[in-house]
């Protein structure tokens, strides 16, 4: 379902993550994706599973925070949340890179 200013993202394995409109208009990806499917106002991600969705949806909220709010985070703290956000297993930054 979509309430307003949400979106309804699911993904291949069926996770169903429901996120900000700013945060998903972010994701390049759903302009391409999305065309061939939605079922029941969920937009389906179908080569994309949760823990890539909740991951590339991770990063998307922490821009969009960044962008949005009057404290914005320091230059040095953006580095130092991505320095730690990029802590992922092979698997994953591939995934990542590939998936969006």
């Amino acid at each position: 379902m979509v309430s307003k200013g949400k979106i309804t993202l699911k993904s291949s394995n069926g996770e169903v993550f429901e996120v900000d409109e700013a945060v998903a208009l972010l994701l390049q990806a759903i302009n391409y994706i999305t065309e061939d499917e939605h079922l029941d106002g969920n937009i389906i991600l179908s080569n994309v599973t949760g823990r890539i969705l909740a991951k590339v949806i991770e990063y998307y909220k922490k821009h969009v925070e960044a962008i949005n709010f009057d404290d914005k985070p320091s230059e040095e703290d953006l580095k130092a949340w991505y320095v730690d956000f990029m802590k992922v297993d092979e698997d994953m930054l591939f995934d990542l890179i590939m998936g969006f």
